[in-house]
């Protein structure tokens, strides 16, 4: 473009100066001179200011030309199959004796297989945004078809399963779960949390729940609800109020079950899981390969109680007891001892009551972290050891019941789970509720809840005549506040007006 706009001024200049030229050697006058400087002085001020104009122009043109095809020839869009193919640039150069005229045309075509796209509602948000000198894709936002989300789920579930098949245990022993418990109010929460954590097991479960004071309806209605195969044992006494009879009481209960199991002759793993206790799924995969007797590691989830307590020390942090209890190992991984969990930081600030404020402390060595095979219950097994005690021997004459290490008459042929104890697969906590706190029986409200915060907006037909008439007054006394507050701004508005009156006046 500007060397077709210099060609232009220059055939120009040449056309104008030609006839100036023949006249001075026609003439050849001294007057004629002084006019022909004058008037070729005013000529090339002219075409100098011309020239100057033009390639301004030129310069401002071809910057926004070069612009425009860089965009059009390396724009994403058309670097797209379906877009348009830009051809070159076609250039008609047509002369005269005065000027020189330079036309460029520019040929759009579409691709013979590939047709313009059609603009439609559905496409129309997928359109190119051009910012500046570069251009976004607007692209519809991701949203997973849910059958494909389900059939991925489904495949997912069917290959752990394979895995579990060819690598898990080959020939799984039925899983037999004893928890004691009791009517109170964090029945439902404890039961319920420890019903879904056995539903997950992918072993045969067999839930033996002994229930303190007997039968209850609140019980039997949450194991039914449990869909997992359970055994209800009542047991006479009832639950003391005191923690450390608790203990006690808990231990007969499981001792109830244990000799349930060998009346009944059933085989399988017996696990002691309570019912505010928490356990992995990973902890029933590693009881699969206890022999007789196992122990696990627990971690014990002590807390104070009160928010006040002063702060440790970083050297009594240092000296703080670890919260874990099970089988210390040596060397070699074999058996060595037991650790047990360290109360006497908690000595002075330890609960006594069931529903205290304080910290509850666990015995020496909690039941739930030992796991043993039911046929060491039974009266005749096969292969059954020698070092396992009798059943009917256990707990006579006021024996005090501690742990499983009870049944057995030497400790050291305990097998060690979780890598020898280090890793830590079931939690031990109790929290409980006040013991005078009040909750409906099979958290079923009958009658009714009372109105305590009436609606302010829905008034039941069935609804109280007290509340039906406080309901009204309320509505009343919103009613006068909405009509003071218009009056209020109607009464400013019109002063402002006649202030505005007055002024203009």
């Amino acid at each position: 473009m500007k060397l077709s706009l210099l060609q232009t001024n220059n055939n120009r200049r040449g056309a104008g100066y030609r006839p100036a030229a023949a006249g001075a050697e026609v003439g050849g006058g001294g007057g004629g001179v002084g006019a022909e400087g004058s008037l070729k002085s005013s000529m090339s001020a002219f075409w100098l200011l011309l020239h100057g104009l033009c390639c301004v122009i030129s310069l401002v043109l071809g910057f926004r030309f070069s612009r425009l095809v860089f965009f059009l020839l390396f724009s994403p869009a058309n670097l797209h199959p379906s877009a348009p193919v830009f051809r070159a640039i076609a250039t008609r150069t047509t002369k005269t004796t005065t000027t020189t005229t330079t036309t460029a045309t520019l040929t759009v075509s579409f691709p013979s297989s590939h047709p313009p796209p059609v603009v439609s509602n559905a496409t129309a948000s997928q359109s190119h945004v051009v910012v500046g000198r570069h251009g976004i894709r607007i692209r519809p936002w991701p949203h997973p078809d849910p059958a494909e989300v389900l059939r991925a789920h489904r495949i997912i579930e069917r290959v752990q399963s394979e895995q579990r098949l060819l690598y898990g245990v080959q020939n799984p022993r039925p899983v037999l779960v004893v928890t004691p418990t009791y009517a109170r109010t964090f029945q439902a929460l404890h039961l319920t949390g420890l019903a879904h954590t056995l539903r997950l097991v992918p072993y045969p479960v067999t839930w033996i729940v002994v229930e303190a004071g007997g039968l209850s309806n609140e019980t039997a209605a949450l194991l039914s609800r449990s869909r997992v195969q359970f055994l209800h044992i009542p047991f006479v006494e009832s639950m003391p109020a005191e923690w450390s009879d608790r203990h006690l009481t808990e231990a007969r209960m499981r001792l109830r079950a244990l000799r349930v199991i060998r009346e009944r002759r059933m085989d399988g793993l017996v696990v002691f899981a309570d019912d505010s206790n928490m356990h992995s799924m990973e902890l029933f995969d590693e009881i699969q390969k206890v022999k007789w007797m196992g122990a696990a590691s627990v971690g014990i989830l002590a807390h104070s109680g009160k928010p006040n307590d002063r702060q440790l020390s970083e050297e009594e942090k240092q000296n703080f007891p670890v919260p874990v209890q099970g089988p210390a190992c040596n060397s070699s991984g074999q058996l060595a001892g037991w650790h047990t969990f360290n109360s006497l930081p908690y000595a002075e600030k330890s609960a006594t009551l069931v529903g205290d404020g304080a910290t509850v402390l666990p015995r020496k060595l909690e039941w739930a972290g030992f796991v043993l095979n039911s046929r060491l219950l039974w009266k005749e097994a096969e292969g059954k050891p020698e070092w396992v005690r009798d059943l009917d021997a256990v707990g006579e004459n006021g024996e005090e019941i501690e742990s499983p290490l009870v049944l057995l008459k030497d400790a050291s042929f305990v097998e060690p789970l979780g890598n020898c104890g280090k890793k830590v697969m079931l939690w031990w906590l109790r929290v409980e509720a006040r013991a005078d706190s009040k909750f409906p029986s099979g958290w079923i409200i009958d009658p009714p809840l009372e109105i305590i915060v009436p609606a302010k907006r829905t008034p039941w037909p069935d609804m109280p005549t007290d509340i039906q008439s406080e309901l009204e007054n309320t509505k009343q006394e919103h009613e006068e506040r909405r009509f003071s507050r218009t009056s209020r701004s109607r009464s400013r508005s019109s002063r402002r007006k006649g202030d505005t009156q007055r002024q203009d006046k």
